[in-house]
Parts: structure tokens; sequence; C-alpha cells
């Protein structure tokens, strides 16, 4: 079994080609279930394994697989379930295989590979991944196994670094990026579009700047309202969005829909009616929840997740001492998780030896019963007893060594003494 990472993310692929690989959480378990259909075709033990981690910055594939190539396999399943053609994805695609893999899951998990280092909302989102794979029956020993070391190594660096210290959140970033618009948040109406944790953070950081409205748009009014009601805003439905989207200054949107909520006409018809007073907007979804040619309206300032990288990259010199620790602690754990998936290798080999030793014991235990049966001497059939055990087990190296030649021979020498010598 050949464990392995496969995917894509902010620093390999931009927006548009995220979000035709972005999987909504409801859909993660049937792709963790066609994905092990796909590696089937390949290995007929169906012992793979395998789980798919999807946000707005990444998504990626983690398998055990015994595959002849599993590295190819995966990124051509990527392709081929989301309907993409092979050449023009690869790309963009990073292949890891093994330590590689881990060391990446690792550092995913630690939030070392976020676009704003150090955040913490990875780790609940591949938490949510994991039991969703769980669920849908792709995690085996291999994968449980790094998983749950994955979060003990992020667990570990965010309490003995300061990884996360100053970070500089998405949701912090908008509110610097709209006070380059407006002089004040304090004198804008803002909207968020959706309830979900991005939504929650954005709206606390807005909500501190003392905006003059804070509404949230949400399909569900109810969960909408739960929201509104923690900063004492209103909600609104989504339905209402054509009517009521003049009315803001502000718009940041973040939903699992699969297609734009808010197209350019829609926006048109908003700053017509705005006497052109100019729009700020912040889409966070992957798909995207606000068309792209929206961004080239005049007096609409639209921003996506990967506009916002250079604001969140601001300080991450001041915390290189931290990066280097936490880059410490997981290769030391990478080591280590290694050496358990080389243990992992052996067993069947040593299981194969044991199987075959019991064959050998039990039919030398069982011509020692006829011997004793027929009245011989119990010394004798002891000693015949280890002898033909003795004889047994060194047939097979003793083969081995004379069938072998030049250093293959040299190389069997020097191993088996060490193989055979006893405990004394």
């Amino acid at each position: 079994m050949q464990l392995l990472a496969v995917g894509l993310n902010h620093t390999t692929a931009p927006v548009s080609l995220r979000e035709q690989l972005a999987l909504a959480p409801e859909q993660l378990g049937e792709a963790v279930q066609a994905a092990r259909g796909w590696f089937s075709r390949f290995n007929t033990h169906g012992e793979d394994e395998a789980a798919l981690l999807s946000t707005c910055n990444r998504t990626e594939m983690y398998a055990a697989s015994g595959a002849p190539d599993p590295l190819d396999a995966s990124a051509r399943f990527l392709a081929d379930y989301h309907q993409l053609n092979f050449s023009e994805l690869r790309p963009h695609l990073y292949m890891l295989p093994q330590h590689d893999a881990v060391r990446h899951a690792f550092r995913v998990a630690s939030g070392l590979d976020s676009m704003v280092l150090g955040e913490a909302q990875i780790l609940g989102q591949m938490k949510d991944a994991v039991r969703v794979a769980d669920q849908a029956g792709g995690l085996g020993t291999y994968l449980h196994q790094l998983f749950q070391r994955s979060f003990a190594v992020a667990k570990e660096v965010r309490s003995t670094t300061e990884i996360g210290a100053h970070s500089v959140s998405m949701a912090a970033a908008a509110v610097r990026l709209s006070e380059r618009i407006f002089d004040s948040v304090s004198e804008q109406n803002v909207l968020f579009i959706g309830a979900g944790e991005m939504i929650e953070l954005c709206a606390t950081h807005f909500a501190a700047q003392n905006p003059k409205s804070i509404t949230i748009a949400n399909r569900t009014l109810e969960r909408g309202e739960t929201l509104a009601n923690r900063f004492s805003g209103r909600a609104i439905r989504l339905a209402d969005l054509p009517e009521l989207l003049p009315q803001f200054d502000i718009v940041i949107s973040s939903t699992a829909s699969t297609l734009p909520l808010i197209g350019k006409g829609l926006v048109e018809r908003a700053i017509k009616a705005r006497r052109h007073r100019p729009m700020f907007m912040v889409d966070l979804a992957v798909p995207r929840d606000i068309e792209p040619e929206v961004g080239k309206l005049n007096d609409v300032f639209l921003y996506t997740v990967d506009d916002l990288a250079d604001v969140v990259r601001s300080g991450v010199e001041s915390r290189q001492a931290a990066v280097a620790q936490a880059e410490a602690i997981i290769e030391t754990r990478v080591q280590s998780f290694m050496h358990w998936v080389g243990d992992r290798a052996v067993v069947p080999v040593i299981r194969d030896l044991h199987e075959s030793s019991e064959v050998l014991r039990l039919a030398e235990l069982e011509r020692a019963k006829k011997l004793l049966a027929k009245g011989e001497d119990i010394d004798a059939v002891l000693e015949a007893l280890s002898k033909g055990l003795t004889a047994k087990f060194l047939h097979g190296p003793q083969q081995a060594l004379h069938r072998a030649q030049g250093d293959e021979r040299a190389r069997l020498a020097s191993l088996l003494p060490q193989l055979f010598r006893g405990r004394r």
C-alpha cells in the first residue's frame, strides 16, 4: 500500500480552476465512494482507502492504494470525476507520495499550508472531511492513523509555537480592504450573504468597526436571524436580494452554493439605484457566489479569496522563527509515522512466517505422536523431533544461499547469522 496526496490549492491554481474541483460538504461522501471504486479498477483486493478535503483554498485527495501507479490514478480520478481535461488540470496538481504526503497532511492540519499562515479553521475542516470519509467507508488502517497523527501534530504545533500569533485572517483582511474604499466602516451598511463559520468571523470583525447596519441574507431565514441577533442586525431571505441590494455599501458573501447568487445584471441595477455610489464586494466562496464579470463594472470593487492573499501575507516575516520551529516538529513526527508505516509493511511477511512455521511444527509434532504411539523411546522421539524442526526451518535459507550468486550470496551470508542468532 502506498500513501499519497494529490490535489491543488491557492498556490498552484487560480480560483477559476479551484471552483471547478470544489466539493460541497454533502458531496464528499459520494466522492469518497467513487474514488474507492476508481481504485478498484487497478487493485482488485478492495483494500484501497480514500478521503477528500475541499475548502475555498484547496481540493485534495489523500489515499492509501495498492494500484500499480496510485499517483497517476488519483490525478486522473480528480479529472474524470469533475469532467475536466486531464492535460489541462495536471500542471496545477501536486502529486505527493509516501513521506511527502504525510508531511503535507501534517502541514495542512497545522495551518502551515494555508493562505492565512497559522489559521485554525482548516483543522476543523479537515476533521469534518475525515468524519465524512469514515462514514463513507473510505478510512482504513493507514488513513485513520495518518489523520489521527495529523491532528496530534497540529495540537502540538499550536501549543508549543507562536505560529498563530499575529495572523491576519481573511475576515480582518476584508475589513482592511474596505477601509481603502471608504473612509470609515462606521458610516456604511454591511450585508453578509450566508450564515456559516466564515460569515460569522467576518461579521465579528466588521461589527467591531460599528457599521451603520448589519444584515444577514440566508436561504434559511431562521438561521440568518440567529446570527443577526448576535450583532444587533436584521435577517433577510436570499430571494429579497434583487430588491434590497442597492441599500448596501459593503457586501461579503460566503455560501456553499454551486452556482453564482449575484449576477452582473443585478449589480448593474443596484449601482444605478445607488446613483453610482461605490459598492465594495468580497466573494469568499469557492465556487464563487458573485459572477466575475461584476468586477468589471464601474463603481464596484470586487475581491475574491485570491485577491486577499497580499493582505493576509503581511506580517509573515515576523513569524518565520515560529514556522521553523513548527517545521522541525513536523519533520520529527513524519519520521515517526514512516517508521510505523515500515513496520506495517512487514506485518504480512511476519504473518506468513508464522503460518508456514506452524505447518512445519504441526507436521513434526504429528510424526512424534505416531512414534510414541508405537512405543518408541521418548528420548529418541524428542531428539528426532528437535532435529526434524531444525532441518525444516533451515532448509529454505540453505537453499536460498546455495542458489544465490555473487553479491546476492554475500548479502545473504551476512544477513542469515543475524536472523538465526539465538538469545543467550
